[in-house]
């Protein structure tokens, strides 16, 4: 049994997730895999089961009824975890945007001491393959808007490459998390940030998808750019219970 559990949201990754499993598994250190898959028409489920074959005992897989949002499938698989013996939870894109590799150097800097551990694009410079420009500058201008707004000095709020530590997930009322798109990766960072967690950053180089179709869409963009300032009213009447 590992100490460490890889969550893997899927809708439609069929192109990617088998070579994904494959890598995350062919790591030197063990880690398991869960798969949340929102009943992707493409077959991703079936093609996660017949991997299951292979990786028998390492390799799991949820399925919901529905696409119902990244953060949504996000929690179910923090309290699949948490009801098992993992005290390490990783959060990690399908499409090797972030390199499965780097798993090592996130779980490492948790192990040294770190609550919450994230995989930063923006820790030392811009590192971001693949990206036409419009898109460095609203993330990164998005990472300066969470900032000045929070307080949070962290580079890459909206990461969704993360290592927490079990206690933090524990500790955090995940039924009360509002967002479902990207502003819940802020959301998650800031509550931690508020309970008074340590959060380090292990600066990656992130590749945007090269098969596969993106999920991202204004409305999550919208979501994120609102989201913040309510996120931060609702912690200055709710401190405690945030």
């Amino acid at each position: 049994m590992t100490d460490s559990l890889v969550i893997i949201p899927s809708y439609n990754e069929i192109e990617n997730i088998k070579a994904i499993v494959d890598a995350v598994m062919s790591l030197p250190k063990e880690f398991h895999i869960l798969v949340v898959d929102d009943n992707s028409p493409d077959g991703t489920g079936d093609a996660v089961r017949e991997l299951q074959k292979t990786y028998s005992g390492k390799l799991f897989l949820e399925e919901r009824k529905e696409k119902s949002g990244l953060g949504t499938a996000y929690i179910h698989g923090f309290k699949w975890a948490l009801q098992r013996e993992y005290l390490y939870i990783f959060e990690m894109d399908a499409d090797f945007s972030h390199r499965p590799s780097d798993l090592t150097r996130l779980y490492r800097a948790c192990v040294n001491g770190a609550d919450l551990v994230v995989g930063s694009r923006y820790k030392k410079g811009v590192n971001v393959v693949n990206w036409p420009l419009y898109r460095i500058l609203l993330s990164y201008g998005a990472s300066f808007y969470v900032k000045l707004i929070t307080g949070m000095r962290v580079h890459d709020p909206t990461a969704g490459f993360v290592c927490y530590r079990r206690k933090v997930l524990e500790t955090l009322d995940l039924d009360s998390v509002k967002f479902i798109g990207y502003a819940f990766q802020i959301e998650m960072k800031y509550r931690a940030y508020l309970k008074k967690f340590s959060i380090e950053e292990v600066s990656i180089i992130f590749t945007d998808r090269e098969k596969g179709k993106s999920k991202m869409s204004s409305s999550i963009i919208w979501e994120a750019v609102f989201g913040v300032i309510s996120m931060k009213i609702r912690s200055l009447f709710k401190r405690n219970g945030f």
